[in-house]
């Protein structure tokens, strides 16, 4: 079985991508729903532990949580410390999981791939990409979203010009949904020998 690393920098239109991934067929772990499901779950102890008060109900306050680390480098540090092994056992079940059904091929969503060294996990890497006015247009159309939260997080993140230098494959989601649809397809393609059929929604 091939395992293809997805990611791209933030509004980049990675999680639009993992979803066409998915409706063609190919299993897709997705990093953010785990961590969803292990705020509900196995992070909860871990989490309160570290930061008491941070969870009620046997749930991760996310909000409570964003407060205590954002802004301070060593909280975060020791937040990703107790999530991300989590996270990539998570993973590695689910890719057990497929590889045991018979899958030739699956997709391991991961937002900060080559910041983590998550390029080591993977057998091939697939960058989503778009211009910077796209990108930036998508960011800052979000929720709570600011320029300067915004230049944060880019600061964090490996530059998108180094990211499609270290790529096998680069889809740029700025070319519309449909252009990024037939890449997905050809890349299906190219690493399965088979032209994917899009499942019926």
């Amino acid at each position: 079985m091939i395992v293809l690393g997805l990611t791209g920098s933030i509004g980049m239109g990675k999680s639009t991508t993992a979803k066409m991934f998915s409706d063609f067929g190919v299993p897709v772990h997705d990093s953010d729903e785990a961590v969803h499901r292990l705020y509900r779950g196995k992070a909860v102890p871990l989490v309160e532990a570290a930061f008491p008060g941070t969870t009620a109900g046997g749930t991760v306050d996310r909000a409570k949580l964003a407060e205590r680390v954002l802004g301070d480098p060593a909280a975060l540090k020791r937040l990703e410390a107790l999530v991300h092994p989590l996270v990539r056992a998570d993973a590695t079940a689910f890719l057990k999981r497929h590889h045991a059904a018979g899958a030739q091929l699956a997709v391991v969503d991961i937002p900060l791939l080559f910041e983590t060294g998550g390029q080591e996990r993977v057998d091939q890497v697939v960058v989503v990409t778009a211009g910077p006015e796209v990108q930036r247009e998508r960011v800052l159309a979000r929720p709570g979203m600011t320029e300067e939260k915004f230049e944060k997080i880019l600061a964090k993140q490996v530059p998108d010009e180094e990211k499609r230098r270290l790529a096998d494959f680069v889809i740029d989601t700025g070319r519309g949904m449909e252009a990024a649809r037939l890449a997905v397809a050809d890349i299906i393609e190219e690493l399965t020998g088979k032209r994917p059929v899009a499942k019926a929604s």
